[in-house]
Order: structure tokens, then sequence, then C-alpha cells
């Protein structure tokens, strides 16, 4: 027996990915958090000793389409593959990062490597859990690239300037990710 009709899972599915498309388009992320139930938790590794943790629509509101977005505005990141497990209620969907700025050979600055996003469904098209993964040596290489040419903003330059100083920084001797699943042992 699924967890959640398959039907209903990839409507949820196509609904995030048109959101999260018209979010890169306008450069507002702020809807985003529309999607999370009220005691989601959402979290991304920062290297060896940070992670980033949003727990709550609120949080998540302010701080992972917030804070974290800021700067990166009209950066796209289009979905390459979007791969359902119903009987999970699960979503992983693997996307690119591709700012709106061209490098110095004419072609917009992407952050290579593979980036995704790992969902669970809670039902009534919200997700409960979330949790991000890219490529930090990648991403490093190519702000700081942007920041040699002269291309990064100035929002960016003062946020990798703060860097644990942001909101949502946790040190990861504080967090977890793996006791936040629903199933660990799956």
């Amino acid at each position: 027996m699924p967890a959640f009709p398959r039907d209903e899972m990839e409507e949820m599915v196509d609904r995030w990915v048109a959101a999260n498309n018209a979010a890169g388009s306008s450069g507002d992320w702020s809807k985003m958090s529309e999607f999370y139930t009220e005691d989601a938790v959402y979290s991304w590794n920062m290297g060896p000793n940070w992670e980033f943790v949003a727990r709550g629509r609120k949080q998540i509101h302010e701080t992972a389409f917030g804070s974290e977005m800021s700067g990166l505005e009209h950066w796209t990141y289009p979905y390459v593959r979007r791969l359902i497990d119903d009987q999970k209620g699960e979503f992983l969907g693997i996307w690119r990062q591709i700012a709106p700025i061209e490098d110095p050979d004419g072609d917009p600055y992407e952050i290579h490597g593979t980036g995704g996003s790992w969902f669970r469904y809670a039902g009534d098209f919200k997700w409960c859990w979330q949790r991000d993964f890219f490529d930090h040596g990648n991403a490093g290489a190519v702000f700081g690239a942007m920041m040699k040419n002269g291309d990064l903003s100035e929002r960016m330059q003062e946020r990798m300037k703060a860097g644990s100083k942001m909101p949502g920084w946790t040190r990861r001797s504080e967090f977890d990710w793996f006791t936040t699943l629903e199933d660990p042992d799956a």
C-alpha cells in the first residue's frame, strides 16, 4: 500500500518544480515556503564542521528562502531528474545551479557537480522534510571566480564574509541529519 497516491505525488512535484522555475525567473523565492508544513525540517551540509538547519515553515521562509537566497535571486535550479517513491512518500530531484551572469567566455557561470533535494511528502501538497546536497568544492570555486572577475554580487560577498555567523548555520556536532529521517533503516 503506497504512503500516498502516485497521482497526488506527481502533482505535488509538478507544482513544486513550476514554483521553483517561477522563483528563478522572478528572483522572488519567498513563496517557496508555502510548500512546507508548520513543523518541517530543511537542512543541508555546509562542509566538515557545519550544517544549515531550518526548523518550521517560518524559519524556512526567513532563512532557507530568505537569508540563504539573498544574493542568488535570479539563479536558476532546473530539475533534470525527478524520482518519486510513492511507497515511502519521498521525492528525489536532481538539479543544476546556473547563475544569471556570463563568465568571460560568454557562458553562464554554473556550479558543476551533482545538486539535488530529497523530500518527504506530508500530504495536502506540503513537504515535511528536505535534505539538499551539492558540491561545495565547485560552489567555492565558482564564487571565487565570480569575485575575481567582479561578477559576484555585494550581498554574496557579505554572506561569504559572515560565513558561520549566518542564520541557520549549526555546528555539525549539534545536528545529525540522519536522526531526522522518519525511517532511517528503510
